[in-house]
């Protein structure tokens, strides 16, 4: 599956999920970009020069946060999430 593709498919599940994705001019000391909470409301917030790929895991790592069990997504969204989010317990 093309990242652009996936990409699409993640920014839906971030939808479902009640995460606004932005694509921002950040700092190259920030990074790709990330999750925070603006008012109550999750954000996901991604640099807009970042490659598509950059942004496929900027946004993976987002949403792997949550739980997505409801979401509809492939096999490679799915694995994509769960790869970051077994990362990051550990």
């Amino acid at each position: 599956m093309k990242p652009e593709a996936l990409l699409h498919e993640l920014e839906t599940a971030a939808s479902s999920l009640s995460v606004k994705v932005s694509y921002e001019a950040l700092r190259t000391s920030v990074g790709m970009g990330g999750l925070c909470r603006v008012k109550g409301q999750y954000r996901a917030i991604i640099d807009k020069r970042a490659t598509p790929r950059e942004r496929l895991v900027a946004l993976a790592e987002a949403l792997a946060r949550f739980d997505t069990s409801a979401a509809e997504l492939s096999a490679p969204a799915r694995e994509m999430i769960d790869f970051y989010a077994v990362r990051r317990a550990s």
